[in-house]
């Protein structure tokens, strides 16, 4: 059971630090375009935020590195 957890935890945890960076690789693209104005920037940027919430709180509880 706690090997199914940690499982699950690891691949959520993988999910969102790859997510995260495929937002910041499709909102660099757009930056170079000068599209930093476009709803779709904003939108990712909206993410961005949310996913490097997430991240702190795995890093303020020591379950991944700095």
């Amino acid at each position: 059971m706690e090997n199914e957890r940690l499982e699950k935890f690891e691949k959520m945890l993988s999910a969102i630090l790859s997510e995260y960076n495929d937002i910041v690789q499709k909102m660099e693209c757009l930056k170079k375009e000068n599209k930093t104005k476009t709803v779709t920037y904003r939108t990712l940027l909206g993410k961005k935020m949310v996913y490097n919430n997430m991240i702190s709180m795995y890093e303020i509880y020591e379950l991944i590195d700095k």
